[in-house]
């Protein structure tokens, strides 16, 4: 299992349940990365997408302990989860979010694709600071890219753990 986002440089990933920036080459980069792959994800991430619908393309687990339906798969707890996403590859099955999915989960995902935005999004949601967490390892970084007024880089950190 992989974890995918964007932070800016104090590891915010949010705010107001949304994107703090309109990063068309991140959002590229995370449609094409995704495509055809499993996505998981808490509930409120899947309020955030346009009329709350699941992404098209690629397998919707929803980790919610409430009653919820829709077109995605719903699990209500990590065993559940674990149980759902063991009939796939690693490989393909992305953690793409809230804070506390993606709290929940990094320990187990195998490498986290990290578009580090250098600017403050005024966030007020965070994701661990993987530079300073000693289980993970940044094993690749991109050059720097403009994209939409911002500076990014393309991060790959490993788990020395897994």
């Amino acid at each position: 299992m992989k974890a995918i986002f964007h932070a800016d440089r104090n590891w915010g990933i949010g705010k107001n349940n949304d994107l703090m920036f309109s990063l068309p080459k991140d959002m590229k980069f995370f449609r094409e990365t995704t495509l055809r792959k499993v996505v998981v994800m808490g509930w409120n991430t899947l309020l955030s997408f346009p009329n709350g619908q699941p992404l098209k393309n690629r397998t919707n687990v929803v980790l919610c302990p409430d009653e919820v339906s829709g077109d995605f798969i719903h699990v209500r707890n990590l065993d559940e989860l674990f149980a759902e996403i063991g009939k796939y590859s690693p490989d393909d099955v992305y953690v793409i979010g809230g804070a506390s999915v993606y709290r929940a989960l990094i320990p187990y995902c195998s490498e986290v694709l990290v578009t580090k935005v250098d600017a403050d999004g005024g966030a007020d949601t965070f994701v661990p600071d993987l530079d300073a967490d000693p289980d993970f390892e940044l094993v690749y970084e991109s050059e720097r890219v403009e994209d939409n007024g911002y500076a990014l880089t393309f991060c790959t950190y490993r788990n020395r753990r897994l």
